[in-house]
């Protein structure tokens, strides 16, 4: 699927300083970018779901540890 990318000047500027930095195209650095965006995002829900069921596992002993 194609997709046209409106950018600023200044977001033009940083992904050509990007892809240049990487050595690859700045279609690659949009791509790499928008996969390292989306694996990043998929760490926190993890983490924040982990967190989650430790703060209701340990629910008690986090409540007694706060006295």
């Amino acid at each position: 699927m194609a997709m046209t990318l409106r950018l600023t000047p200044e977001d033009e500027e940083a992904l050509t300083m990007l892809a240049k930095a990487d050595g690859v195209s700045k279609q690659e650095a949009t791509v790499r970018a928008i996969h390292e965006a989306a694996s990043r995002r998929a760490r926190g829900d993890k983490m924040a779901g982990l967190s989650a069921s430790a703060r209701h596992r340990y629910a008690d002993l986090l409540d007694r540890l706060g006295q």
